[in-house]
């Protein structure tokens, strides 16, 4: 009997691998894919932006949550993002995050808000400071071709 508790003690406990679409960095990427406004990271920042934008065009903001133009822009880009209804996408990219600022260092981004337009692959756009909505509409538009 004692031998018998011994032997099911030492048994090593059965792990369930989780499926391949339980994986939480799928979970990240196949939620960047679907939405129209999605958060992205540096570790991230190939997947969700570069080879999304070979797909169509995306904008990236980057913003702080310390920078009121940066908190006045984003309903702004919001509002014009649903009014492109899919056609065009946005990231966002909190420069504080982590080693997100890396990000700026590689964009030559010298202050906050800064938005880029990528389109397969390349930025083709960028404005820094907070822009009203017929702004930022005028941008897309001299920049896509699109309103």
């Amino acid at each position: 009997q004692t031998s018998e508790r011994r032997k099911a003690s030492s048994a090593k406990p059965f792990r369930r691998r989780p499926a391949p679409d339980c994986n939480p960095m799928n979970a990240i990427h196949a939620n960047a894919v679907a939405r129209p406004v999605f958060a992205t990271r540096l570790e991230d920042f190939e997947h969700d932006v570069i080879e999304a934008s070979r797909a169509g065009p995306l904008l990236v903001d980057f913003w702080a949550d310390w920078c009121p133009p940066c908190l006045a822009l984003t309903p702004v880009l919001e509002r014009v993002i649903a009014h492109q209804a899919g056609r065009l996408r946005m990231a966002t990219v909190e420069v504080d995050d982590g080693d997100n600022m890396k990000l700026a260092g590689r964009y030559g981004l010298r202050g906050f808000p800064t938005v880029l337009l990528f389109v397969a692959g390349e930025v083709v756009g960028r404005f820094s400071g907070a822009k009203p909505e017929v702004w930022v509409r005028a941008f897309i538009a001299e920049h896509l071709g699109r309103e």
